[in-house]
């Protein structure tokens, strides 16, 4: 297997590594991955700049001054779990190539071992991005870096609950990256401050068999980080691995041990105003509460096809009423036809137009007719 690590534990075992660095897994068992999410997502502003951006890793120019850094991150189980000792955040920003990503990372024992592109970075101590441009839960990018600069990423036609690939021979075209360290590595008789990483993203590497994403005013993006941590002790002068499963700290809690749950990131809302203005508001979209009543149901046909072999075919089957009244007091229309294999959902509200659909495999999208 590719990824030995807990974080993984959720997808089923059966996967193989072809010559094109492809990652291919069968379909899973019912696991807590298809849960619904309960919790609420972070979200960030980001803001547009006109200045250059010099990819060091030291954070010096005046715009990345005028921006914010995020909350601190937590345990990826949330507040069921503690809050990390170290402190780890993010700061964001964009022009129209690309986008800018900072973040901090306190260490006081500062290491790496990996050198290779696309190594398995997770194994060392790393700072990972998870984007989902559309936020469909399908064909989204992860990007991990390490203390020395080395940068693992691949393309997720879908997660690995449903079957998805990782597809290691993707690159981030254009990415610029690099790592100040505060500090210094693989030296394990002093005391370190901290590690840095700076990003620059180009909207032109978000594509894979069609045209680019790239924002605009008031577009809304899914976006999650996480940090791993490993427990070391210093043998020979040396830092050395515990024998026990690492820590995952993230910006918007998973509640479960799985990144690859995009429904559960974290909002990115992009603004043409310019960095420093820090007066553009965040608003959830309004079918965001619709979105939620169609997970509750993928969770319910994933555990009638779990029951009976089969999904449901009427809404009847899973004793789900056509009309729903949610929180905020708007009623839903709710619809469902699929057969064995297969099934469509959709919803209708007041406060949208349109419909948005969700099917077997998780991809939620929306559509007019």
């Amino acid at each position: 297997m590719l990824y030995s690590s807990y974080r993984y534990l959720h997808r089923l075992m059966a996967c193989t590594i072809s010559i094109f660095g492809f990652q291919y897994c069968q379909a899973q068992v019912f696991s807590e991955s298809f849960k619904p999410f309960t919790g609420t997502p972070e979200h960030y502003v980001c803001y547009h700049i006109t200045d250059s951006i010099t990819i060091d890793g030291k954070l010096d120019e005046a715009a990345w001054q005028q921006v914010n850094w995020t909350n601190d991150f937590v345990d990826i189980e949330g507040s069921k779990r503690p809050q990390p000792p170290l402190q780890t955040r993010v700061k964001m920003m964009w022009d129209q190539q690309y986008l800018y990503i900072a973040a901090t990372l306190r260490e006081p024992h500062i290491w790496a071992t990996l050198r290779d592109h696309d190594a398995v970075i997770f194994h060392d101590n790393d700072f990972e991005v998870f984007i989902d441009p559309d936020g469909d839960t399908h064909q989204y990018y992860e990007i991990e870096i390490n203390a020395f600069n080395t940068v693992m990423d691949l393309f997720m036609n879908k997660p690995y609950r449903n079957g998805g690939a990782a597809m290691l021979n993707w690159d981030t075209k254009g990415l610029k990256t690099a790592v100040h360290v505060n500090g210094s590595i693989n030296q394990p008789g002093d005391t370190d401050k901290e590690w840095t990483v700076e990003m620059a993203i180009p909207f032109q590497a978000f594509r894979y068999f069609n045209s680019p994403e790239r924002p605009q005013d008031s577009s809304i993006w899914r976006i999650n980080f996480s940090r791993v941590e490993w427990d070391t002790d210093i043998r020979n002068n040396q830092y050395v691995k515990q024998r026990k499963p690492e820590h995952n700290w993230v910006w918007s809690a998973q509640d479960i041990i799985n990144m690859h749950a995009p429904e559960r990131w974290g909002y990115l809302l992009f603004t043409t105003q310019p960095a420093g203005n820090n007066h553009v508001q965040f608003r959830m979209p309004p079918a965001e509460q619709a979105r939620q009543v169609l997970w509750q149901l993928y969770h319910q046909q994933q555990q009638y096809r779990q029951q009976h072999g089969r999904y449901a075919a009427s809404l009847q089957q899973l004793q789900l009423p056509a009309k729903q009244t949610a929180a905020n007091g708007v009623v839903y229309t709710l619809e469902v036809e699929g057969i064995s294999s297969q099934y469509n959902a959709r919803i209708q509200g007041s406060n949208f137009k349109g419909y948005i659909n969700i099917n077997q495999e998780g991809r939620i999208y929306e559509s007019r007719n």
